[in-house]
C-alpha cells in the first residue's frame, strides 16, 4: 500500500495551517499541535526538518515560530513529502539495479516507473495554497487574507 509517514502527514497539516487566509504570520509549534492534537515533540522534530529543507523559516523572539519560506503556490505537496521522506519510490528497483536480482528479467519496471511519475506529477501538482483553500472551504464564514513574509525584512505578499 502507497501511504505517507506519519512525519509526512503532520508536516502536510503544519504548512497548510501557516497557509491559511487570517491566522497570525508566525505561527508556534505548539500552536499548530495544540490545533491539531498533534504530538508537539514530533511536530517540532518535523519543522526543524522542514526548516533545514527551505520550506519553513524559523522566526526567533517572543512572538516567534514558523512560517513558509516563500508563496503557498509555489511550494508543492511533493517538495513537502521529499523534505520528509526523500523521494518517493515504489519499488526497491527504483534507483539501483544491482539489489535485485531480476532487474535485466523484470517486465514491470517500465510500467511501475511510469505509474510512480504519475503520482510525483500528482502530488507536485497540488500547492499548499490548495491545502489551505480546501481547508478553509470547510470553514464557517471567511477569514481576511493572511499576509506571508519572504524573508526576514519587511516584505510581504497575499497569500
Amino acid at each position: 500500500m502507497l501511504r505517507l509517514s506519519k512525519k509526512a502527514d503532520y508536516a502536510l497539516i503544519a504548512v497548510s495551517y501557516m497557509a491559511l487566509p487570517g491566522q497570525r504570520a508566525v505561527a508556534s509549534a505548539r500552536e499548530i499541535a495544540e490545533s491539531h492534537d498533534l504530538p508537539l515533540e514530533l511536530l517540532a522534530k518535523v519543522l526543524q526538518q522542514l526548516v533545514r529543507k527551505g520550506i519553513v523559516r524559523s522566526v526567533q523572539g517572543i512572538n516567534g515560530g514558523y512560517c513558509l519560506s516563500r508563496s503557498p503556490l509555489e511550494t508543492s505537496v511533493a517538495d513537502i513529502v521529499e523534505a520528509i521522506d526523500g523521494p518517493l519510490t515504489l519499488t526497491a528497483c527504483a534507483d539501483e539495479h544491482e539489489a535485485c536480482g531480476q532487474y535485466s528479467k523484470c517486465n514491470i519496471r517500465d510500467p511501475l516507473h511510469r505509474i510512480r511519475e504519475r503520482i510525483a506529477s500528482s502530488l507536485a501538482a497540488c500547492s499548499v495554497a490548495d491545502l489551505a483553500a480546501d481547508r478553509n472551504a470547510s470553514a464557517p464564514a471567511a477569514a481576511p487574507a493572511r499576509l506571508w513574509t519572504t524573508r526576514g525584512d519587511s516584505s510581504q505578499g497575499s497569500a
